[in-house]
């Protein structure tokens, strides 16, 4: 590297003698590195690195040896700026290198020096409350008289050693003011909410633990999941209250710095303590129940028999490990990589159990009552809960049955059997359509040769194989007039990006650009939102006249059917293949592996959110906020609108989790017993989803001076908050729906 840079300088030497200006070669490092290898934490030998001004223009004696010298990376941009001849960046804490101007006139390095200094005297005006207290201000000030000072006597020409002596006090002085604003800044800027912080975590913690706490009921045979509140924690709950808010009144009365909190209303901030001590209540309360029932266990215990299946210990594996991947940023950087291996490791051991129970036959398979089932079963009559059997945390009701594929016959045995390396089939070639990530997202992929424009007769017949296969896999389950206008979206979609110069247009000369796309978009838009129209109707119907469970699986699909075309819509022409083999996985599931094997509501719920998560990176994202599809929400629109952009962006990038939730609502609505599988379902998927939150939020703040901090670990938690309010709609659509079940359920008993 020497050499190299031997000879990058020796050239830059050679053109200067034709340019009017040096050259500068700079040289630096983002991050130092252990002894041992490692980057990213906070050790002097990670957050310290090299940093090399090279150019003619410095003055240095030869033989001269000067000891490096200690900087901040922050003073880089500043430095730059001045030896540009740029204005400094506006939020630039920095402060430049002095030695880069130390061969320049005296007046020039004040002149500089004070444009620097009046740059972060503003900066530390807007940001600091009462910034007239600070010292590095007080500073500035004296800086600013010596300098005009020496500006006065520079006018009046006066004795040339007088004026050398007081210009270098005055910059001896501008040096000092400009360290001690940098230092104001930056410790600024490093400042934590730590208060609010400890408080949104234990607000997650406590979410969490009441969900793992009520594991037992929610998967239980009610399926219900209730909180019981003892007279004694309504006491614990006014007791805890007066004492967050006695702590809430300390911290913010002597908090010196910025405090989200105490920032809020008096009501506002009452609410948050009030939630974090009814959910301590909650916490207490169900955890006294669990402790009271295993007493009665202990009394009366009964036989257990139950074996984990290789499918209980992936899922338990894969969750757990990539809860604890979340803890490095590289993992986090290439997080897709964790979910192909969680979903491909998922299609072996559903062929495993495919063949399996084919060749096997029921003798060989596993239990699935467990444990903790068993010892709820063999006491349920001394329990006040007479609901508590032996599917405790049973997956479901038809999990009990053996399961076999000896249902199938012929051609779909072999297809169920088939199944599962079609599906990993479809998982590689989708690997290969979006390079995404860090390590490899340069590397060129399908979805750039497709995109280019001497391949966009290629990327025409794609889409348009695309969307008839989208038409042929979502409308034999459709109403009828729901099938004719899925099949007029499908080709608004085309029209649409045929529009706007993706693909090519048989019926249009030239392809030239009449309308942009505007109104084929919006044609789209309209027979989207008649599907779920006549989708929520049928749902409505099924409820007001108790018309059957076909009137609102129908609706439910219906609906479904005008998110795939949604999703259609705003997806990029090179994409629709993701939504096909989305769709394509979904029906070999359904039909050859969860139906046939008798898989239970939980495991099929924890299948939906994996897959869900890997059509996620599927489509392109990552973890960097780059990666966002924001022309999704310009689709029909001339214009920029707040909210429809917002809702179309969202609803793009997190297209897969969504489709897949929306599916598994369907596949649940068929079964027999619906609304408990719905329950279970719900809370599964919000289980699921807390998990790593929470674990997340904890590493987080405990990384906080991670040197990765705001470049990995903070865009993460956005995706990860923003996907926390994607699931709790998509729970908010499982009660609506599971209520609609029951009442459905309700009027057909009445009837009879």
């Amino acid at each position: 590297m020497d050499s190299i840079l031997m000879r990058i300088h020796t050239s830059l030497l050679s053109e200067e003698r034709e340019a009017l200006s040096p050259s500068l070669l700079v040289l630096c490092g983002d991050h130092g590195m252990s002894e041992s290898g490692g980057h990213g934490a906070s050790s002097l030998e990670e957050v310290n690195t090299a940093l090399l001004l090279t150019s003619s223009a410095f003055e240095r004696k030869p033989g001269e040896v000067r000891p490096p010298e200690r900087v901040q990376q922050t003073d880089l941009a500043a430095t730059l700026a001045v030896g540009l001849g740029l204005p400094i960046p506006q939020h630039s804490v920095g402060r430049f290198l002095f030695p880069v101007v130390q061969g320049r006139a005296l007046r020039e390095q004040l002149r500089l020096l004070h444009l620097n200094a009046v740059q972060l005297s503003r900066l530390l005006r807007s940001r600091i409350p009462g910034f007239e207290r600070e010292h590095g201000f007080e500073q500035f000030k004296i800086s600013e008289r010596l300098h005009g000072n020496w500006v006065k006597l520079y006018l009046e020409e006066n004795n040339a050693e007088i004026l050398l002596n007081m210009g270098a006090k005055a910059r001896k002085q501008y040096l000092y003011t400009l360290k001690a604003l940098s230092q104001a800044l930056s410790s600024q800027e490093a400042q934590y909410d730590i208060y609010s912080m400890v408080v949104g975590t234990v607000v997650v913690l406590e979410v969490l633990a009441l969900l793992l706490l009520s594991v037992p009921q929610a998967l239980g045979a009610t399926a219900k999941l209730e909180v019981p509140l003892s007279p004694m924690c309504s006491l614990l709950f006014y007791v805890m209250f007066l004492l967050l808010w006695a702590m809430h009144m300390v911290v913010c009365t002597s908090a010196e710095s910025f405090c989200y909190l105490c920032n809020l209303a008096w009501p506002v901030a009452g609410a948050v303590l009030a939630l974090v001590s009814a959910l301590l209540c909650g916490v207490l309360s169900t955890l006294t129940r669990l402790c009271v029932r295993r007493k009665l266990l202990r009394r009366k215990p009964a036989p257990s028999h139950w074996k984990w299946s290789e499918l209980d210990f992936l899922i338990l594996a894969g969750t757990a490990g990539h809860v604890l991947s979340l803890g490095a940023s590289s993992f986090i950087e290439e997080e897709h990589q964790t979910w192909y291996f969680l979903v491909s490791t998922l299609c072996l051991a559903l062929s495993h159990e495919s063949y399996r129970s084919c060749f096997l036959g029921d003798d060989e398979e596993p239990e699935h009552c467990p444990r903790v089932a068993g010892e709820f079963a063999g006491t349920a009559s001394a329990l006040p809960d007479r609901s508590v059997s032996c599917d405790m945390l049973e997956l479901d009701q038809a999990r009990q049955s053996p399961s076999s594929l000896d249902g199938l016959r012929g051609r779909e045995k072999c297809m169920a059997l088939a199944s599962p390396w079609l599906i990993l089939g479809c998982c590689r070639l989708l690997r290969s359509l979006n390079q995404t990530g860090v390590q490899w997202a340069h590397r060129p992929d399908l979805g750039h040769w497709l995109t280019s424009s001497d391949h966009q007769a290629e990327l025409s017949v794609l889409a348009a194989l695309s969307l008839l296969a989208i038409f042929a896999l979502v409308q034999s389950r459709c109403s009828s007039v729901a099938k004719g206008a899925l099949a007029l979206g499908l080709l608004g979609v085309y029209c649409y990006r045929a529009a706007t110069g993706h693909v090519l247009s048989p019926w249009q000369q030239d392809n030239k650009d009449v309308s942009r796309g505007i109104i084929e978009a919006r044609f789209v838009y309209v027979f989207v939102l008649g599907i779920l129209f006549m989708g929520i109707k049928d749902m409505l119907k099924s409820q007001v006249l108790a018309a059957g469970i076909p009137v609102k699986t129908v609706g439910l699909w219906d609906v479904y059917s005008g998110l795939v075309l949604l999703t259609a819509l705003l997806f990029r022409p090179h994409n629709l293949p993701v939504l096909v083999c989305s769709l394509l996985i979904q029906t070999m599931m359904t039909k050859f592996i969860w139906r046939p094997l008798r898989h239970g509501a939980a495991e099929v719920t924890v299948m939906h959110y994996w897959f869900g998560q890997a059509f996620f990176y599927f489509q392109g994202n990552s973890n960097n906020i780059a990666t966002v599809d924001i022309s999704a929400g310009f689709v029909g629109l001339n214009t920029y609108v707040e909210v429809p952009a917002m809702f179309l962006t969202a609803f793009a990038t997190y297209a897969g989790p969504v489709l897949w939730a929306s599916h598994l609502v369907n596949f649940l609505s068929w079964e027999p017993n619906s609304g408990s599988a719905l329950r279970r379902a719900c809370f599964c998927y919000a289980l699921l989803s807390s998990v790593p939150v929470s674990a997340y939020v904890v590493l987080v703040t405990a990384l906080r001076y991670h040197l990765f901090i705001w470049s990995v670990f903070s865009p993460k938690l956005l995706y990860e908050g923003m996907h926390l309010l994607v699931t709790a709609a998509l729970c908010l659509g499982f009660t609506a729906v599971d209520r609609a079940g029951a009442k459905v359920d309700a009027g057909k008993v009445a009837h009879c």
